[in-house]
């Protein structure tokens, strides 16, 4: 069922069996399997996820590379509640452990927001991570061509930048190093600081040791139309000429809602795991971006359904078996 703020009330005295904190590929796949296993689970999403920026979707098994992860998201969704899910447009703020249960404080609406609490035995962790991108003025003039000639992903998309002339937008020194890998791809590459960082005379001799020119003057727009990119002007006027980029300067986890828990075991910002992508807190769950791995569709997809079936198993596990008697019974009755 999806709910709002004007039916949640009809799920907060329920007890989910889990509760999926994200709806992109990850959270959705997980949803789609516990809902298959006749398990409650409740997906809750904030919105503007990764996924959304994907304009195609060209290294996912037998979807058309023309798919918008939009599509995907919004028939993931549909998918997942057709089949029992319930979902929910909302800001996970909070999770407490309450012992037997998990207490998931949610923001619902962003103009006079509510603050149910939901609660369930399991939590699946799968609200991911966040591009960061160069800021402007025209933040506009970014969108226009993030997800589409300008990436974030050399994994996804460093085919599509094959032996084109190539910007690499880096906001810190160490960051350049993507530059002699994605030189795999591209050896035409530009590397642009926006100025945000200072570069060492070590990196500078590295960078022009393969031909990299350095550009340290800040971004003041990207040119081109339709999308497709022909350069990047910057603030001294300088135009370097580019068809594709990468940006790579990081990304936001959105993991604060699992600070206050005191047993997980983090590596940075990525949460520790084991095979199944069950955290050092036994009833908490981490899948895609949030563990430690590859950052890929694909992967993330693949932790929802090893999540969502370790779950199933431990309450499996723990419930009475179905006797033939007790079916037959049920059988004769009606």
């Amino acid at each position: 069922m999806k709910l709002s703020r004007q039916n949640l009330h009809e799920r907060t005295d329920q007890v989910y069996d889990a509760i999926v904190v994200g709806g992109g590929m990850g959270g959705l796949s997980a949803a789609i399997y516990l809902a298959r296993y006749g398990l409650k689970c409740l997906v809750v999403e904030k919105g503007k996820g990764r996924s959304l920026w994907m304009q195609e979707v060209r290294n996912v098994v037998g979807v058309d590379p023309d798919t918008p992860g939009r599509n995907m998201l919004v028939h993931g969704a549909k998918q997942a509640v057709e089949w029992g899910a319930d979902y929910l447009r909302g800001f996970v703020e909070d999770v407490v452990d309450e012992g037997d249960h998990l207490a998931v404080q949610v923001k619902v609406g962003k103009v006079d927001s509510i603050y149910p609490v939901f609660r369930a035995k399991y939590l699946i962790a799968a609200s991911g991570v966040i591009d960061v991108l160069p800021q402007l003025d025209d933040m506009q003039n970014v969108y226009d061509y993030a997800g589409y000639t300008l990436h974030v992903c050399m994994i996804c998309d460093g085919f599509d930048m094959w032996d084109q002339k190539a910007v690499l937008i880096a906001g810190k020194e160490s960051q350049i190093n993507a530059a002699f890998v994605l030189d795999w791809f591209t050896p035409y590459i530009s590397v642009l600081t926006h100025g945000l960082c200072t570069v060492g005379d070590e990196m500078r001799a590295k960078l022009a040791d393969y031909g990299y020119p350095l550009y340290e003057a800040p971004i003041a727009k990207f040119l081109g139309q339709n999308h497709k990119m022909s350069g990047v002007e910057l603030t001294d006027g300088t135009v370097v000429e580019a068809t594709t980029g990468l940006i790579n300067m990081g990304s936001i986890y959105h993991n604060q809602y699992l600070k206050g828990i005191p047993s997980l075991e983090w590596d940075g910002e990525n949460l520790v795991t084991n095979t199944m992508c069950q955290t050092t807190h036994d009833r908490i769950f981490a899948i895609g971006d949030l563990k430690q791995g590859v950052n890929q569709v694909t992967v993330a997809v693949a932790d929802g359904t090893l999540a969502a079936t370790q779950i199933w198993r431990n309450i499996r596990r723990t419930s009475p078996p179905r006797k033939w008697e007790e079916r037959r019974t049920k059988e004769l009755v009606s």
